[in-house]
């Protein structure tokens, strides 16, 4: 049965990645594997429970004798909800934090992007657009900010032949800046809700590599493009009233939002609960302030507001509902034991975290960077600093523990992999979808520079890690 659901979620996975050959929604498709990958596992439960569980299982009979339904109920009371429990923290961190970000685009306070951008220098415009999805996308979720982003280089250069290049180099970008900070990315999430890293650890560790993935590429690119461009400068809407939010109540509530943001790994370090705990009372006084800045609009007969965008929800929403789909089907393979079967292979045959990262960074470029990553995590659990294995490399060991270079390493070439090709990740999928790149364009176009600058990135990485810490 375990060769079964390995081949299963293998399956699984080659459906995520050929999304854009079969038009199958990737959310679809990981929701149903996830239901299938247990329903195979609940049919050969009692193996796995006797090999894993038997203690808690016969705890868990209290001397009853066993029969199917006792040993259903201890697969779905006690091994799933488990995991359904470490799911949820991560959905309820991002629903959180997705209103945050509503509720800031709702108020406009993203518009400075479009009234500080004004150059028609070519090159300047690139490198703006770069550090900017960086800065935000380090703070927002990765998704949100390349969306986002997009929509105002439409805007700025409606019609251009050249919007394509300013696409790509978003998407390297918000890769890059995700895999920043623990709360950018869901896989940087994750390592983070897992006790693998520490937010301010994980960020000195990545500050210098993500850059350098980032600043490479957009300096091959801009090489492409010419002198000047014409850029299509917005206007501000006015209305005659005092029913919209003036610069300085937006700037309040930018900065309570994306402070409240950077409050999160404070507040759980003071009081050690969930990080979506801090992340629903940042909501909470962000709604507070929302209401106060909004009581004109709210009394107002014509009350004006800036709806978000249908697809920015629609992206969002797919975003949850694909990482629960894959969080369940990775979960229940981990069950099997299968996950620990392939873990001990790498740790006698490769044996070496730096081309364990190429490896993964590689096959990011084809498959979903994020069930890639989440599989990865799942693979190793955090090895405690004292903590010895006989006949293991106390070195290599060591890349395990707390803030260790795996974890590190495999949330950098996971993020910046999946850029390798524009169907590795779900920016690249936006980017297909909102300028109609094809997959041949891409790769000829951005491919090698998304490489040169990973593989620079990581020689950072290895310089520092080696000579410098």
């Amino acid at each position: 049965m375990t060769v079964i659901i390995a081949i299963v979620l293998l399956l699984g996975y080659c459906a995520i990645a050929t999304e854009h050959i079969t038009n199958i929604n990737k959310a679809a498709v990981a929701m149903f594997l996830g239901v299938i990958v247990w329903t195979l596992y609940m049919v050969a439960g009692k193996q796995y429970v006797e090999m894993m569980y038997a203690e808690e299982y016969a705890d868990f009979l209290g001397g009853n004798v066993s029969n199917v339904t006792s040993l259903k109920n201890f697969i779905a009371n006690y091994i799933f909800i488990g995991h359904v429990a470490d799911i949820c923290q991560i959905v309820l961190y991002l629903l959180a934090t997705m209103s945050i970000v509503d509720l800031l685009n709702t108020n406009g306070c993203f518009d400075f992007i479009s009234e500080w951008i004004t150059t028609r220098n070519s090159k300047r415009l690139l490198w703006m657009v770069a550090f900017i999805t960086y800065v935000l996308s380090a703070n927002l979720d990765n998704l949100t900010t390349a969306l986002m982003m997009f929509a105002i280089v439409r805007q700025l250069l409606p019609g251009s032949r050249f919007r394509m290049y300013y696409g790509a180099v978003i998407v390297i970008a918000a890769n890059a800046g995700g895999c920043l900070t623990v709360i950018g990315d869901v896989s940087t999430l994750m390592l983070w809700v897992k006790g693998a890293v520490t937010p301010s650890s994980f960020s000195g560790a990545m500050f210098l590599p993500s850059i350098v993935a980032v600043a490479i590429p957009t300096s091959l690119i801009s090489r492409k493009l010419p002198e000047q461009m014409d850029i299509n400068t917005p206007r501000i809407r006015y209305r005659g009233d005092d029913t919209t939010l003036t610069r300085w109540q937006r700037i309040l509530m930018l900065f309570v939002g994306i402070g409240g943001l950077w409050f999160i790994p404070t507040f759980h370090n003071l009081t050690k609960l969930p990080p979506f705990v801090g992340a629903l009372c940042v909501l909470a006084l962000f709604s507070v302030v929302n209401e106060l800045c909004n009581r004109r609009l709210i009394k107002s007969d014509q009350p004006f507001f800036r709806p978000t965008p249908r697809f920015m929800q629609a992206e969002s929403i797919q975003t949850i509902l694909f990482f629960i789909g894959v969080s369940m089907a990775i979960s229940a393979i981990q069950e099997t034991g299968a996950l620990y079967t392939v873990a001990v292979w790498c740790d006698q045959y490769i044996h070496n975290i730096y081309v364990y990262s190429l490896i993964l960074g590689g096959i990011s470029a084809f498959l979903d960077n994020v069930a890639l990553v989440l599989t990865s995590i799942s693979m190793y659990d955090v090895v405690g600093m004292a903590e010895s294995i006989p006949g293991m490399d106390p070195e290599y060991l060591r890349s395990f523990a707390l803030n260790g270079q795996y974890w590190q390493l495999v949330a950098y070439s996971g993020g910046i992999g999946g850029c390798l090709l524009s169907i590795g990740s779900t920016a690249g999928y936006a980017l297909m979808k909102s300028e109609n790149v094809s997959i041949w364009w891409y790769f000829r176009h951005i491919s090698g520079k998304v490489m040169v600058g990973w593989l620079a990135g990581l020689g950072v990485y290895f310089f520092i890690d080696s000579f410098i810490r």
